[in-house]
């Protein structure tokens, strides 16, 4: 294929960023004209809209009664950051990372909570190794690397008698993949990945086991204000009721009250994932017909189904930096596909997400115009 005979047919949606992730197809601005504008979030309409908002999630992603749900300020980061600094130090912790996030938990904890943590780190494409797991500690992890596109396969490798919390950023995880609730302590996700949310908003997980740290436990550090779940040694209940412990963006809880009424029509969870794993199929079957790339991931079990990471791997490519850029650069030059680049701290190569509000028949469109870049590429070199 050469530069000029370019593919007929062009993605309808050329928007595959890893977040801000695309809108649900059927969004339009007219959807968010039921929103609580210039009004507050503590008065009935905003308590019931939050509330909504949060009985919404258990519902789609099927999380237990007993389960807490609280949406937090400062997206996933927020989230997980809240957790760490309210219940790590009440006995060992393990840090696991093997993507850039990950690795952001293990600085954190180990820089600024200064916890004398075991780190179990493995490179981009690979995993710690899940059996030598102590989970006599708590545990932190990502449950699928949005930078690295390789996710734990299932949660058969947490014990039901842990003595340890579980502590899960699932952030490109949630409303794309089975997450076991009997073995996850911590949640964390933001709406603005899966389901193509705002940004700006968290939402945390509490399970019975967490909430029982939370109420026993007192960190030795100061807690700001937006991490703090307890008032005197109780769990600050309104938080998971919809009363956020600063004020949410009611447009963006309107957005994403809209993409669960969204997802329940493709039909929830199951619906979500189908989409998910759809889209993803097309890349991987694609790079098992194409030589010169690759998924990132090397075991095809821990393969991301929502942040899918490629590699070139042609030995005619110079300068893989450089190379990945430019293919990334014209294909948005193009129009067909905006922020597909790896990530910053990511090994050279492009970044194509798949998460469920994304269509097949877009990322089907993508796969001539990839061949068609490279091959523009390797020409050009």
């Amino acid at each position: 294929m050469t530069e000029t005979s370019q593919p007929a047919t062009r993605p309808g949606n050329p928007r595959f960023s890893s977040g801000p992730c695309a809108k649900i197809p059927t969004f339009t601005l007219d959807k968010l004209s039921d929103a609580a504008l210039g009004r507050s979030h503590r008065a009935a309409v905003g308590k019931t809209k939050l509330k909504d908002a949060i009985e919404g999630t258990r519902e789609v992603l099927g999380i237990p009664a007993d389960y807490k749900i609280g949406i937090v300020p400062a997206s996933d980061t927020g989230a997980v950051e809240m957790a760490m600094w309210s219940m790590l130090g009440a006995r060992g912790v393990t840090m696991m990372a093997w993507e850039s996030f990950g690795a952001g938990w293990v600085s954190d904890v180990a820089k600024q909570l200064k916890l004398d943590a075991t780190i179990m780190e493995a490179d981009y494409g690979q995993l710690p190794d899940l059996s030598a797991v102590d989970f006599t500690t708590d545990v932190v992890f990502t449950w699928n690397g949005t930078t690295s596109g390789v996710r734990v396969p299932n949660g058969d490798w947490i014990p039901a008698d842990r003595e340890g919390l579980t502590i899960c950023d699932a952030t490109s995880a949630a409303f794309a993949m089975d997450l076991p609730w009997d073995k996850l302590d911590v949640t964390t996700f933001s709406w603005q990945k899966v389901l193509g949310g705002e940004a700006a908003h968290g939402i945390i997980i509490l399970s019975p086991r967490a909430v029982e740290r939370l109420e026993t436990y007192t960190p030795p550090w100061p807690l700001p204000k937006i991490f703090r779940m307890t008032k005197g040694g109780k769990l600050i209940d309104g938080i998971f009721e919809g009363a956020t412990i600063n004020t949410p963006s009611m447009l963006a809880v309107e957005d994403y009250l809209v993409a669960l009424d969204w997802a329940r029509s493709v039909g929830g969870l199951q619906g979500l994932i189908k989409r998910a794993d759809a889209n993803a199929r097309v890349i991987w079957d694609f790079c098992d017909t194409h030589g010169w790339i690759a998924n990132l991931a090397d075991d095809d079990a821990t393969r991301s189904n929502t942040s899918v990471c490629l590699k070139f791997t042609d030995d005619r490519i110079k300068d893989g930096a450089a190379f990945a850029q430019a293919v990334a650069k014209r294909l948005e030059a193009e129009g067909v596909a905006l922020d597909i680049g790896a990530y910053r701290d990511a090994p050279a190569g492009l970044r194509i997400w798949c998460g469920g509000t994304v269509e097949t028949a877009d990322v089907e469109a993508l796969m001539p115009w990839l061949d068609w870049a490279f091959n523009a590429e390797i020409a050009a070199q």
